[in-house]
């Protein structure tokens, strides 16, 4: 299949091909989200050598596949039995095959599988680097993995023999809606946009998760047939996914759990106080794994000095969401999602969920209302009065002293404004203007999948923001 919806990191990874000196790429990224799919069509004819660490095996499981990638190339010298011995091997296997003229590629998949306790593998790789890799202009080292915290830490922020060697890192993350809609287009699928939406809601931007999806069958059929029935394909990915990133999976997941239950997610110390822990570097290491792996992310809140900010984690990946919303108890129904698709419990999941599209679409946004050329910082704001309660979805706060008030609302159709809904949107723009004591001009925004239907309390809304402008 061709590759998809990765135009930037295609410019990029050409360009390192073309930079005529040696160099050491790492890339990572969540689970699932195509990361061996890139680096395998960009470097597919200059690959000499390619080998993949083992999830949850052994060390012996991992030098067992080393050697066997190692006798697919010609080498034929002893059994490498440590990672020195491994690095030496693959040195002596590619001297012959050096070809000073053309671009070659050592490729290294899920590098983090290899790292077993006490084999001091990083240190060999760094030496491999170091003594020989680096010395070959022609000569890229190309390493991926899915734990991205590991990969962080030991490869890219590396304080050793790999400290400043990288010379390119990439994370990539999941696609956005226009990536999601080339790549349902490039695979002969017609949905409206609608479709996409909800899709990208229940799935996320995971391409792994979409080519799954039938060209014959509409988003409710797939949702069922992948997550409702009994052997549907991604009914245990959740446990998969998390056994795959992380040797100890169950804090991670209690804290994912945690900020699944809170719509509006928990600063550091009420997840310390939820979690029964103190709040000490354990959670800030927790907290900070989930963020690289795109699990979660922080949002900045405005306080109540204008220069003064605090904040709070919020779960940001859409498939998790929906595995503890509807299969952390699953229901025996193979077509639950089709039986409640209207059912007040799906509504609150598509509102919410749209939340989320919107908070990871904030270029969209900008470009949209028309400032994506004037810099800006966007957070939430959830008000700390006890007696002036209020929550705002998005603010956008911008360089010419304005912010762009944002009110996000799923719908099938046009939105309504009610009396209701215009005072309650009145009363939260002036619980924030009066404890943060911001000075700043507010713009009312809406952004609904469908616009606003004209009526008295739309009229003095001064920006609204579509589905189809989520899709730039």
């Amino acid at each position: 299949m061709q590759l998809i919806g990765r135009s930037k990191e295609v410019l990029l990874l050409q360009s390192y091909v073309d930079s005529q000196q040696a160099e050491f790429i790492a890339i990572y990224g969540r689970r699932r989200v195509g990361k061996t799919f890139l680096i395998s069509n960009i470097f597919a004819d200059m690959i000499v050598f390619e080998t993949s660490g083992i999830i949850h095996g052994n060390s012996e499981d991992q030098f067992a596949a080393f050697n066997h990638s190692l006798r697919k190339i010609g080498y034929t010298g002893p059994y490498a039995k440590t990672w020195m011995e491994a690095f030496f091997s693959l040195e002596q296997a590619l001297t012959p095959k050096l070809n000073s003229n053309k671009r070659q590629v050592i490729f290294i998949d899920e590098l983090p599988c290899l790292d077993v306790r006490n084999t001091r593998f990083v240190i060999a790789l760094g030496h491999f680097w170091n003594s020989w890799v680096s010395k070959h202009d022609n000569l890229m080292l190309v390493v991926c993995g899915s734990a991205t915290s590991w990969m962080v830490d030991n490869v890219v922020n590396n304080h050793g023999g790999l400290h400043n060697r990288i010379t390119h890192s990439m994370h990539l993350h999941p696609f956005n809606l226009a990536q999601c809609e080339q790549y349902f287009q490039a695979r002969g699928m017609v949905w409206e946009r609608h479709s996409i939406l909800q899709a990208y809601m229940v799935f996320g931007g995971v391409p792994y998760y979409l080519s799954l999806i039938k060209s014959s069958e509409s988003v409710t059929e797939a949702i069922d047939r992948l997550l409702f029935s009994p052997q549907g394909e991604l009914r245990e990915e959740y446990h998969r996914l998390f056994s795959s990133l992380f040797t100890n999976p169950e804090p991670y997941m209690t804290i994912v759990r945690a900020l699944a239950n809170h719509r509006y997610g928990l600063t550091r110390d009420e997840l310390a106080e939820y979690l029964g822990k103190s709040d000490g570097g354990g959670l800030t290491k927790l907290l900070d794994n989930l963020e690289k792996c795109d699990f979660i992310c922080y949002h900045r809140v405005r306080l109540k000095k204008i220069n003064k900010t605090g904040g709070y984690y919020v779960l940001s990946d859409s498939f998790v969401q929906f595995y503890h919303t509807y299969l952390d108890t699953p229901s025996n129904d193979e077509h639950y999602w089709s039986h409640n698709l209207l059912s007040p419990k799906t509504n609150t999941f598509f509102g919410l969920a749209f939340e989320r599209v919107c908070m990871s679409h904030v270029p969209q946004i900008k470009k949209a209302i028309g400032i994506d050329q004037i810099g800006t910082e966007y957070y939430s704001w959830r008000s700390t009065d006890k007696e002036q309660k209020a929550q705002i979805d998005l603010l956008i706060e911008r360089a010419d002293r304005i912010i762009n008030l944002c009110e996000i609302k799923y719908s099938n159709l046009p939105y309504t404004i009610t009396k209701d809904a215009d005072l309650k949107f009145r009363t939260r723009q002036a619980a924030f203007v009066n404890q943060t004591g911001i000075r700043y001009g507010i713009q009312a925004t809406y952004i609904s999948p469908y616009g606003l239907t004209p009526n008295t309390y739309s009229s003095s809304i001064q920006k609204v923001i579509t589905m189809d402008d989520l899709f730039e």
